[in-house]
């Protein structure tokens, strides 16, 4: 094979491997084009509302999903109309993000603390090959959503959903209660998913999901921790196609892969999210060493470090860090995730961690230094408060599950929790939302840390 030829299959397999197109890499290299242009009238390209991801002082994402291969953009600006508005492709620099399915837009550069509107736009692409590719047609959506970045001069008032696990009536129940409480910002503590094959699943539990309030995430951004469940299945391997990291500028080198951890300061309030990854050991045999959740957990020591000292973060009066599973439990007999189900002294109630005794060895000491007040958690499906001690100084929030019995004297410990917290009266004020009931389950008062 000549090298031009073999550098052109090469490339066409490759493409093929990393696209979303269903093409067989056999066809591309027989000389079919990578996209056939339908002489059918398209129908729309655009098939979601936007979601703001990965809430931030100076930046922001935007997702949303598309129904054919797409140049997508967003248009922002600090004018409602947007006659100062510019356009902010998708993708990083080089070439721009062309996909199928799912457009992610990072936009940089913006100011702390400060309101932006945005239009979400995609072009649709014909592409044949590395000469011959065009747009085909160009579609906006008509509605100009809005948001307001993070920074010291924000509204410090956030809220906490968990283990949504794509159910779709209480995770509406559970979007309309954070409707109601109208916060600036909320953080998705893991378990979004359950175990996600493909790429269509993964849209329809965070773009197009089963509820009446589609555009949930248009004008409410979101902060993510991923839970266990969110990195199980061949999707959810690449979890950062569906819900993107940060740009590479906004990561130190050393950080590279730590692109969903965040340390965000919200008014008052610095929000710090960590990644507890798997509930299992990595040689656990049911995952063929195909995890490395050991390193990662290590990996993010280091970062959780230098964010505590960064300005915004250590002068803030309020600390509270979130990750999916607990890192703290009381009951002798729950799983810790560092001892393996065929140690001789294995006598724990399940083969899978209820907390995370590892994480909390390498994390909590940076936290407890820096006065950390509060950790909230989730992947137990059973709302817990654990109070400060004299050796454990931060206080633990474990949130609900998603189970909603049709009985409601069945399992009353049984419910899916909205977590609130803002400032007010000069200390944090956090508050249990029962979504089953809809009453409040528990209120909780923090001082500002020393």
């Amino acid at each position: 094979m000549k090298r031009r030829e073999f550098i052109k299959g090469s490339a066409v397999i490759a493409l093929a491997a990393g696209s979303g197109h269903a093409l067989k890499a056999a066809e591309m290299l027989d000389g079919a084009p990578l996209q056939e242009e339908s002489e059918t009238t398209p129908g729309p390209l655009i098939v979601s509302a936007p979601m703001l991801q990965n809430y931030a002082e100076e930046s922001m994402g935007v997702a949303f999903a598309v129904s054919d291969l797409a140049n997508g953009y967003v248009i922002v600006g600090r004018k409602p109309d947007l006659s100062d508005g510019r356009k902010v492709l998708c993708g990083g620099y080089r070439v721009t993000d062309l996909d199928d399915r799912i457009v992610r837009v990072r936009l940089t550069g913006l100011k702390p603390a400060t309101k932006y509107y945005y239009r979400i736009g995609a072009d649709r692409i014909s592409y044949k090959g590395g000469y011959d590719m065009k747009i085909l047609g160009n579609e906006e959506a008509p509605e100009i959503h809005s948001f307001t970045t993070a920074g010291k001069k924000a509204d410090g008032h956030f809220c906490v959903i968990n283990d949504t696990h794509a159910r779709w009536t209480p995770f509406e129940r559970v979007i309309e209660k954070v409707a109601e409480c109208a916060p600036a910002c909320v953080i998705w503590n893991g378990d979004a998913c359950n175990v996600e094959e493909t790429v269509e699943a993964q849209t329809r539990i965070f773009l197009k999901p089963e509820i009446g309030r589609q555009d949930y995430a248009a004008d409410l951004p979101y902060l993510f921790c991923a839970g266990n469940h969110d990195s199980r299945g061949m999707a959810n391997r690449h979890f950062e196609r569906v819900w993107m990291f940060r740009q590479p500028e906004e990561r130190a080198a050393r950080d590279w892969d730590l692109g969903r951890n965040f340390a965000v300061r919200t008014g008052q309030v610095a929000l710090i999210g960590l990644d507890t990854a798997e509930d299992k050991l990595d040689d656990d045999p049911r995952f063929a060493g195909l995890f490395t959740s050991g390193p990662y957990r290590e990996a993010q020591v280091a970062w959780l470090r230098d964010a505590l000292q960064r300005e915004e973060i250590a002068s803030a009066p309020y600390l509270v860090a979130f990750c999916h599973i607990p890192l703290f439990d009381p009951r002798p007999d729950e799983n810790p995730g560092d001892v393996a189900p065929d140690a001789p002294d294995f006598h724990y109630r399940t083969d899978f961690a209820a907390w995370q005794r590892t994480c909390a060895r390498l994390w909590t000491p940076l936290l407890e230094k820096a006065g950390c007040q509060l950790i909230v958690t989730a992947h137990q499906h059973r709302y817990r408060y654990d109070a400060p001690t004299a050796d454990r100084t931060w206080a633990q929030l474990v949130g609900g599950g998603p189970d909603l019995p049709d009985d409601p004297t069945d399992r009353p410990e049984a419910f899916p929790t909205v977590i609130e917290g803002r400032v007010r009266r000069g200390k944090l004020e956090v508050t249990v939302h029962n979504v089953r009931t809809g009453e409040v389950q528990d209120t909780f008062t923090f001082a500002p840390r020393v």
